[in-house]
């Protein structure tokens, strides 16, 4: 983990120590949020950069509302294993060290998933808007790997590719590793390309069943035995 001298610093525009009137409510503050280093955090500011001394209610008022509203979605009742239970509050499970706004993942439907994949402790692939997206936390940087937007078509030749590749593709899950990024969508299709290579390798429709199907998780082996 960098110190802190290493990382480039952060200004908190809202002023970590000013206050005003406490009439903004959670929802309108939200809006303020700013990035957090792990200096800022030691000083007592929020690690989700929320200026609580703005609002009208405490951190831990809004997290007892928000609890009492969430509603769980279970496809299928099932008992909870008792062997796992809840860690004690208070423990050290991790070290804080950066929290930024640049990173913006969207999904369009709560049922989709694996879409982020952490390929190290400072390397996060994510899908923001119609794009695969890569944060790093040590270069504080978000760049695009793969937009989906328009046309994605291969730029070499394999067996079973599809030179012609796919537009607007709306992509439901991906996966990340042994530097390959795979990609599935709303109707079938699989996007396939090399983390060090400009461009895609490979697509194919595994499915042309439209709505139905879609992909619903993708998996990398590096050996299936």
């Amino acid at each position: 983990m960098a110190e802190d001298g290493n990382v480039p610093v952060f200004v908190d525009d809202l002023g970590e120590e000013e206050n005003v009137d406490g009439d903004q409510n959670f929802d309108d503050i939200i809006h303020m949020v700013t990035d957090t280093s792990s200096a800022q955090a030691r000083r007592g500011k929020d690690i989700q950069g929320v200026p609580w001394n703005r609002s009208n209610v405490t951190r831990e008022q809004e997290r007892r509302k928000r609890i009492k509203r969430y509603r769980n979605f279970e496809n299928n009742h099932y008992a909870v294993d008792k062997r796992y239970k809840q860690r004690p509050k208070g423990g050290r499970y991790y070290e804080f060290f950066h929290k930024s706004r640049a990173v913006r993942p969207t999904i369009f439907h709560f049922q989709l998933r694996n879409l982020a994949w952490a390929t190290s402790k400072h390397d996060v692939y994510l899908k923001s808007n119609h794009s695969i997206m890569h944060w790093s936390s040590v270069t504080k940087k978000l760049t695009e790997t793969v937009n989906f937007f328009g046309r994605v078509a291969p730029t070499e030749k394999h067996e079973g590719s599809l030179l012609e590749g796919f537009t607007q593709t709306l992509i439901t899950t991906f996966a990340v590793n042994d530097g390959f990024l795979v990609a599935g969508g709303f109707r079938g299709e699989l996007v396939c390309k090399r983390l060090d290579k400009k461009g895609v390798s490979f697509c194919k429709r595994t499915s042309y069943e439209g709505i139905n199907g879609i992909t619903n998780a993708i998996e990398i082996y590096s050996n299936l035995r």
